[in-house]
């Protein structure tokens, strides 16, 4: 595959997981400071990794929400908590993951996560969202 088609499939699979809005707001912020940034993640982390075959984008959203939480990005994990329902996890399957890394990465961080969850199901539930 070239690189364009990386890019393409990639960008599809953005769209998939993180939905067109979140990805529309991010393509309509390119500029020439962070274009070639905006170019690698499409291509590497949505069209390399994301397509790889080897785990379901399901445990692939269930990584990412513990590796954002061992990191302590908390935007992000709002942002893949969300995403997370695109690919089938439900509630109980994030309460599970903040509960193991309560253990691996610490109470505090576990507890941030928690909370941070629990806005983005308050949220959600407003929006009158279907998410599991």
């Amino acid at each position: 595959m070239d690189q364009g088609d990386v890019y393409e499939n990639g960008l599809k699979i953005r769209r998939a997981v993180l939905g067109d809005a979140h990805v529309d707001r991010s393509l309509d912020k390119i500029n020439r400071f962070n274009s070639e940034f905006q170019d690698l993640i499409t291509r590497y982390a949505w069209g390399e990794i994301w397509a790889r075959p080897g785990l379901p984008r399901h445990t692939r959203s269930l990584l990412t929400l513990a590796m954002m939480v061992a990191l302590n990005r908390s935007e992000e994990f709002k942002m893949h908590v969300r995403a997370a329902f695109n690919n089938g996890v439900t509630r109980d399957e994030i309460k599970e993951v903040l509960l193991q890394t309560a253990i691996y990465c610490g109470l505090p961080a576990a507890n941030a996560a928690f909370h941070a969850a629990a806005e983005v199901f308050a949220e959600l539930d407003k929006n009158g969202s279907t998410a599991p």
